[in-house]
Protein backbone atom coordinates (compact mmCIF):
# COMPACT_ATOMS: atom_id res chain seq x y z
CA UNK A 1 0.00 0.00 0.00
CA UNK A 2 1.29 3.44 -0.83
CA UNK A 3 1.33 5.89 2.06
CA UNK A 4 -0.16 8.60 -0.16
CA UNK A 5 -3.32 6.52 -0.59
CA UNK A 6 -4.16 6.93 3.10
CA UNK A 7 -5.67 10.37 3.27
CA UNK A 8 -5.61 12.55 6.38
CA UNK A 9 -9.09 13.56 7.56
CA UNK A 10 -9.75 16.45 9.92
CA UNK A 11 -11.38 15.71 13.30
CA UNK A 12 -13.20 18.26 15.49
CA UNK A 13 -10.19 19.53 17.43
CA UNK A 14 -8.66 22.31 15.34
CA UNK A 15 -5.04 21.18 15.57
CA UNK A 16 -5.54 17.44 15.07
CA UNK A 17 -5.77 15.32 11.92
CA UNK A 18 -6.93 11.74 11.66
CA UNK A 19 -5.58 9.12 9.25
CA UNK A 20 -7.51 5.86 8.98
CA UNK A 21 -6.64 3.03 6.60
CA UNK A 22 -9.41 1.10 4.78
CA UNK A 23 -11.41 -1.23 7.06
CA UNK A 24 -10.48 -4.22 4.90
CA UNK A 25 -6.89 -3.90 6.16
CA UNK A 26 -7.89 -3.91 9.82
CA UNK A 27 -8.10 -1.34 12.59
CA UNK A 28 -5.33 1.11 11.67
CA UNK A 29 -5.52 4.72 12.78
CA UNK A 30 -3.15 7.63 13.42
CA UNK A 31 -3.79 11.08 14.87
CA UNK A 32 -1.41 13.99 14.31
CA UNK A 33 -1.23 17.16 16.41
CA UNK A 34 0.80 20.28 15.71
CA UNK A 35 2.08 21.28 19.15
CA UNK A 36 4.50 24.04 18.16
CA UNK A 37 6.20 25.45 15.08
CA UNK A 38 8.53 22.59 14.17
CA UNK A 39 7.05 20.06 16.61
CA UNK A 40 4.41 17.47 15.62
CA UNK A 41 3.03 14.66 17.74
CA UNK A 42 1.54 11.50 16.18
CA UNK A 43 -0.38 8.70 17.92
CA UNK A 44 -0.43 5.44 15.97
CA UNK A 45 -2.73 2.49 16.73
CA UNK A 46 -2.42 -0.35 14.20
CA UNK A 47 -3.91 -3.85 14.33
CA UNK A 48 -3.83 -5.07 10.72
CA UNK A 49 -5.53 -8.34 9.77
CA UNK A 50 -2.71 -9.18 7.37
CA UNK A 51 1.00 -8.48 7.03
CA UNK A 52 1.07 -4.85 5.99
CA UNK A 53 3.66 -2.78 4.15
CA UNK A 54 3.06 0.95 3.81
CA UNK A 55 5.35 2.53 1.26
CA UNK A 56 6.53 6.00 2.14
CA UNK A 57 8.47 8.53 0.11
CA UNK A 58 9.48 11.86 1.62
CA UNK A 59 11.50 14.13 -0.69
CA UNK A 60 14.33 16.37 0.44
CA UNK A 61 13.10 18.72 3.16
CA UNK A 62 14.26 20.52 6.27
CA UNK A 63 16.24 18.19 8.56
CA UNK A 64 14.09 16.43 11.17
CA UNK A 65 14.60 14.28 14.23
CA UNK A 66 11.90 11.77 15.17
CA UNK A 67 11.52 10.26 18.64
CA UNK A 68 9.39 7.08 18.57
CA UNK A 69 8.13 5.68 21.88
CA UNK A 70 6.87 2.14 21.25
CA UNK A 71 4.28 1.23 23.87
CA UNK A 72 3.17 -2.11 22.44
CA UNK A 73 3.85 -4.37 19.48
CA UNK A 74 6.67 -4.24 16.96
CA UNK A 75 7.13 -2.61 13.57
CA UNK A 76 10.01 -2.08 11.16
CA UNK A 77 11.00 0.66 8.75
CA UNK A 78 12.82 -0.84 5.78
CA UNK A 79 14.81 1.97 4.23
CA UNK A 80 15.51 1.42 0.53
CA UNK A 81 19.06 2.75 0.94
CA UNK A 82 20.16 1.71 4.41
CA UNK A 83 19.70 -0.49 7.43
CA UNK A 84 16.24 -1.50 8.68
CA UNK A 85 14.97 0.17 11.85
CA UNK A 86 13.03 -1.91 14.38
CA UNK A 87 10.64 -0.23 16.77
CA UNK A 88 10.28 -2.52 19.77
CA UNK A 89 7.82 -2.31 22.63
CA UNK A 90 9.32 -0.59 25.66
CA UNK A 91 12.03 1.20 23.68
CA UNK A 92 12.53 4.78 22.54
CA UNK A 93 14.14 5.17 19.12
CA UNK A 94 15.61 8.44 17.89
CA UNK A 95 16.19 8.87 14.16
CA UNK A 96 17.19 11.76 11.91
CA UNK A 97 16.64 12.34 8.21
CA UNK A 98 16.55 14.96 5.47
CA UNK A 99 14.70 12.69 3.05
CA UNK A 100 13.52 9.09 3.22
CA UNK A 101 12.10 6.33 1.07
CA UNK A 102 11.09 2.91 2.28
CA UNK A 103 8.38 0.72 3.79
CA UNK A 104 6.80 0.58 7.23
CA UNK A 105 6.11 -3.09 8.01
CA UNK A 106 3.49 -4.42 10.45
CA UNK A 107 2.73 -8.04 11.33
CA UNK A 108 -0.76 -9.42 11.02
CA UNK A 109 -3.03 -9.36 14.09
CA UNK A 110 -0.41 -7.68 16.26
CA UNK A 111 -1.55 -4.55 18.07
CA UNK A 112 0.97 -1.72 17.72
CA UNK A 113 0.75 1.51 19.70
CA UNK A 114 3.46 4.11 19.11
CA UNK A 115 3.90 7.78 19.91
CA UNK A 116 6.10 9.81 17.56
CA UNK A 117 7.49 13.28 18.10
CA UNK A 118 8.76 14.92 14.91
CA UNK A 119 11.09 17.91 15.42
CA UNK A 120 12.85 20.14 12.93
CA UNK A 121 16.51 20.92 13.48
CA UNK A 122 15.54 24.58 13.98
CA UNK A 123 13.13 23.61 16.78
CA UNK A 124 15.81 21.53 18.48
CA UNK A 125 18.29 24.40 18.36
CA UNK A 126 15.69 26.76 19.79
CA UNK A 127 15.33 24.64 22.93
CA UNK A 128 18.68 22.82 23.19
CA UNK A 129 21.08 25.40 21.71
CA UNK A 130 22.71 26.10 18.36
CA UNK A 131 24.47 23.02 17.03
CA UNK A 132 22.57 20.65 19.32
CA UNK A 133 22.61 17.10 17.94
CA UNK A 134 24.40 18.36 14.81
CA UNK A 135 26.23 15.03 14.42
CA UNK A 136 22.88 13.31 14.00
CA UNK A 137 22.19 15.34 10.87
CA UNK A 138 25.55 14.68 9.22
CA UNK A 139 24.10 12.25 6.67
CA UNK A 140 21.17 12.77 4.31
CA UNK A 141 19.96 9.21 4.82
CA UNK A 142 17.72 8.01 7.64
CA UNK A 143 19.93 7.04 10.56
CA UNK A 144 19.38 5.75 14.08
CA UNK A 145 20.89 8.13 16.61
CA UNK A 146 19.85 6.16 19.69
CA UNK A 147 17.67 3.26 20.81
CA UNK A 148 17.24 2.58 24.50
CA UNK A 149 14.60 1.41 27.01
CA UNK A 150 12.03 4.16 27.58
CA UNK A 151 12.35 5.96 30.90
CA UNK A 152 9.69 5.28 33.54
CA UNK A 153 8.69 8.96 33.49
CA UNK A 154 8.28 8.74 29.70
CA UNK A 155 5.89 5.78 30.00
CA UNK A 156 3.89 7.61 32.66
CA UNK A 157 3.63 10.75 30.50
CA UNK A 158 2.72 8.61 27.48
CA UNK A 159 -0.22 7.08 29.34
CA UNK A 160 -1.32 10.61 30.24
CA UNK A 161 -1.17 11.63 26.57
CA UNK A 162 -3.33 8.72 25.50
CA UNK A 163 -5.92 9.21 28.24
CA UNK A 164 -5.95 13.04 28.53
CA UNK A 165 -9.14 13.25 30.65
CA UNK A 166 -9.11 17.05 30.93
CA UNK A 167 -11.84 19.32 29.52
CA UNK A 168 -11.48 20.14 25.83
CA UNK A 169 -10.21 23.67 26.52
CA UNK A 170 -7.26 22.36 28.56
CA UNK A 171 -6.29 19.32 26.47
CA UNK A 172 -3.99 21.13 24.03
CA UNK A 173 -1.90 22.68 26.80
CA UNK A 174 -1.74 19.39 28.69
CA UNK A 175 -0.69 17.55 25.51
CA UNK A 176 2.10 20.03 24.82
CA UNK A 177 3.37 19.81 28.39
CA UNK A 178 3.46 15.99 28.40
CA UNK A 179 5.13 15.93 25.00
CA UNK A 180 7.82 18.41 26.05
CA UNK A 181 8.50 16.31 29.16
CA UNK A 182 8.97 13.16 27.07
CA UNK A 183 11.23 14.89 24.53
CA UNK A 184 13.40 16.42 27.26
CA UNK A 185 13.73 13.08 29.06
CA UNK A 186 14.54 10.95 26.04
CA UNK A 187 16.81 13.42 24.25
CA UNK A 188 18.58 13.98 27.55
CA UNK A 189 20.13 10.54 27.00
CA UNK A 190 21.96 11.97 24.00
CA UNK A 191 23.26 14.96 25.92
CA UNK A 192 24.45 12.78 28.78
CA UNK A 193 26.19 10.40 26.39
CA UNK A 194 27.86 13.10 24.29
CA UNK A 195 31.37 12.76 25.83
CA UNK A 196 31.38 9.02 25.09
CA UNK A 197 30.43 9.26 21.42
CA UNK A 198 32.38 7.26 18.84
CA UNK A 199 35.43 8.96 17.38
CA UNK A 200 34.78 11.14 14.35
CA UNK A 201 36.09 9.89 11.05
CA UNK A 202 38.24 11.94 8.73
CA UNK A 203 36.95 12.81 5.28
CA UNK A 204 39.29 10.17 3.82
CA UNK A 205 38.00 7.46 6.18
CA UNK A 206 34.39 8.33 5.32
CA UNK A 207 35.20 8.00 1.63
CA UNK A 208 36.71 4.55 2.25
CA UNK A 209 33.61 3.36 4.12
CA UNK A 210 31.18 4.85 1.64
CA UNK A 211 33.16 3.51 -1.32
CA UNK A 212 32.97 0.01 0.14
CA UNK A 213 29.25 0.44 0.76
CA UNK A 214 28.73 1.53 -2.86
CA UNK A 215 30.56 -1.55 -4.12
CA UNK A 216 28.32 -3.81 -2.04
CA UNK A 217 25.24 -1.95 -3.27
CA UNK A 218 26.29 -2.43 -6.90
CA UNK A 219 27.59 -6.01 -6.61
CA UNK A 220 25.30 -7.55 -4.00
CA UNK A 221 24.49 -10.54 -6.22
CA UNK A 222 28.15 -11.60 -6.42
CA UNK A 223 29.83 -9.56 -3.68
CA UNK A 224 33.56 -9.49 -2.98
CA UNK A 225 34.88 -10.92 0.27
CA UNK A 226 35.81 -8.50 3.03
CA UNK A 227 39.47 -9.03 2.15
CA UNK A 228 38.83 -8.25 -1.53
CA UNK A 229 36.58 -5.32 -0.65
CA UNK A 230 39.12 -3.74 1.66
CA UNK A 231 41.86 -4.14 -0.96
CA UNK A 232 39.71 -2.46 -3.62
CA UNK A 233 39.07 0.62 -1.48
CA UNK A 234 42.66 0.83 -0.25
CA UNK A 235 42.65 -0.42 3.34
CA UNK A 236 42.80 -3.68 5.31
CA UNK A 237 39.98 -5.91 6.60
CA UNK A 238 40.38 -4.89 10.25
CA UNK A 239 40.31 -1.19 9.41
CA UNK A 240 37.32 -1.61 7.07
CA UNK A 241 35.28 -3.40 9.75
CA UNK A 242 36.19 -0.64 12.20
CA UNK A 243 35.08 2.04 9.73
CA UNK A 244 31.76 0.25 9.12
CA UNK A 245 31.16 0.02 12.86
CA UNK A 246 31.80 3.73 13.43
CA UNK A 247 30.25 5.17 10.26
CA UNK A 248 27.29 2.80 9.68
CA UNK A 249 26.93 1.09 13.08
CA UNK A 250 27.01 -2.30 11.35
CA UNK A 251 29.34 -4.80 9.66
CA UNK A 252 30.03 -5.32 5.94
CA UNK A 253 28.17 -8.65 6.03
CA UNK A 254 25.16 -7.18 7.85
CA UNK A 255 24.99 -4.28 5.39
CA UNK A 256 25.14 -6.72 2.48
CA UNK A 257 22.23 -8.63 4.01
CA UNK A 258 20.26 -5.37 4.39
CA UNK A 259 20.84 -4.54 0.72
CA UNK A 260 19.84 -8.01 -0.47
CA UNK A 261 16.70 -8.15 1.67
CA UNK A 262 15.60 -4.64 0.65
CA UNK A 263 15.99 -5.56 -3.02
CA UNK A 264 14.18 -8.88 -2.54
CA UNK A 265 11.35 -7.08 -0.75
CA UNK A 266 10.92 -4.63 -3.64
CA UNK A 267 10.75 -7.50 -6.15
CA UNK A 268 8.34 -9.64 -4.16
CA UNK A 269 5.72 -6.98 -3.51
CA UNK A 270 5.32 -6.46 -7.26
CA UNK A 271 3.94 -10.03 -7.41
CA UNK A 272 5.68 -10.42 -10.77
CA UNK A 273 8.47 -12.81 -9.76
CA UNK A 274 8.45 -16.26 -8.12
CA UNK A 275 10.48 -16.74 -4.96
CA UNK A 276 13.13 -18.84 -6.74
CA UNK A 277 13.75 -16.06 -9.28
CA UNK A 278 14.02 -13.44 -6.53
CA UNK A 279 16.44 -15.67 -4.63
CA UNK A 280 18.69 -15.94 -7.68
CA UNK A 281 18.43 -12.20 -8.33
CA UNK A 282 19.80 -11.31 -4.90
CA UNK A 283 22.61 -13.87 -4.84
CA UNK A 284 21.11 -17.01 -3.30
CA UNK A 285 21.63 -20.10 -5.52
CA UNK A 286 19.17 -22.11 -3.42
CA UNK A 287 15.64 -20.81 -2.87
CA UNK A 288 15.39 -22.66 0.44
CA UNK A 289 18.35 -20.79 1.89
CA UNK A 290 16.89 -17.50 0.68
CA UNK A 291 13.49 -18.25 2.21
CA UNK A 292 15.08 -19.08 5.55
CA UNK A 293 17.19 -15.90 5.50
CA UNK A 294 14.19 -13.76 4.48
CA UNK A 295 11.94 -15.23 7.19
CA UNK A 296 14.61 -14.66 9.84
CA UNK A 297 15.13 -11.08 8.67
CA UNK A 298 11.50 -9.97 8.29
CA UNK A 299 9.67 -12.38 10.58
CA UNK A 300 7.57 -14.03 7.84
CA UNK A 301 8.35 -16.08 4.69
CA UNK A 302 8.69 -14.49 1.25
CA UNK A 303 5.69 -16.37 -0.21
CA UNK A 304 3.47 -14.86 2.45
CA UNK A 305 4.66 -11.35 1.63
CA UNK A 306 4.04 -11.72 -2.11
CA UNK A 307 0.63 -13.32 -1.54
CA UNK A 308 -0.78 -11.06 1.19
CA UNK A 309 0.58 -7.54 0.63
Amino acid sequence: MNHDDAQWHAVPEHNAHDQTLPEAIGCCRSRMFTLDTGLNYIETHYTPNRHLAIFSQMPQQVPRMVLTVALSGHSRFQNNHGNPIDFKSGYSTITTFNASEGSRLYQDRQAVTQLRFSMTQAWLERYFGVGAFAAGFALNAVQVVSQHPSAATTLLAARGLLQNPLPAGAQALFRQGQAMSIVATELGHLLAAAPAQSPRLSAHEKRLAEGARDILSAEFKNPPSVAELSKRVGTNPFKLKQLFHIHFNTTPYALLLDIRMAHAHRLLVTREYPVAMVAEAVGYPYAGNFSAAFAKYFGFPPKQLSRRI
